[in-house]
């Protein structure tokens, strides 16, 4: 019964004891193109970086560029009135090298789930486009980590997206594990491990 009681304890400790910084990505303008077979961005600007290697907010009119391209449409949706896209495609940002940003890719990674394509019907009667997803991928080529990304169209006036759009704005933000917390995670439940070793013995 020790036994059990134990093991559990440990296994509860699991997932209390990591913790996690975000890491903001903003980027402005850029061309959606759209089909059947999915969205992507291409020309977008990173145009604001916080939390990134330390660093604290970073602005500039072109700290470097995001990209993505999304899976196809699923069923039952339209690129007119809005729909979902499969999870798949790619996500990249890449620095510039300019104030503090490193030069090259900073994440690379895939929509990790179905990415949401909204209208939005204003008062007025025009339209704006969002699409929200998650990501997951590679942070600075060391980390694995998960995020969620929501991309603004301009207003399309009265008219619906006809497959060719600018982004008015966007914003990214990942999660991943500090390298401190990890190490306290690892010496926490070495030190946990060796009460449990002792405890059974005992029992």
């Amino acid at each position: 019964m020790k036994r059990v009681l134990w093991l559990t304890v440990l296994a509860l400790a699991l997932p209390l004891t990591a913790f996690a910084d975000s890491v903001d990505f903003t980027n402005s303008g850029g061309i959606l193109a759209g089909s059947s077979n999915g969205l992507s961005l291409t020309g977008s600007a990173l145009i604001a970086v916080k939390g990134l290697n330390g660093l604290g907010l970073v602005t500039g009119n072109h700290l470097g560029s995001l990209s993505f391209s999304t899976g196809a449409l699923m069923a039952g949706g339209s690129l007119q009135m809005g729909g979902t896209f499969a999870a798949g495609g790619s996500f990249t940002i890449s620095g510039n090298g300019s104030s503090g940003i490193p030069n090259g890719t900073i994440f690379s990674g895939t929509f990790s789930g179905p990415a949401t394509w909204t209208l939005v019907t204003l008062a007025n009667g025009t339209h704006n486009y969002t699409l929200t997803g998650a990501v997951a991928g590679s942070l600075n080529g060391n980390f694995f980590t998960n995020g969620v990304t929501v991309q603004l169209t301009i207003n399309t006036g009265r008219g619906f997206f006809n497959g060719r759009t600018h982004i008015s704005s966007g914003d990214t933000s990942v999660v991943v594990p500090e390298p401190g917390s990890l190490s306290l995670l690892g010496t926490g439940l070495l030190g946990l491990a060796g009460v449990i070793r002792r405890r059974l013995k005992v029992s």
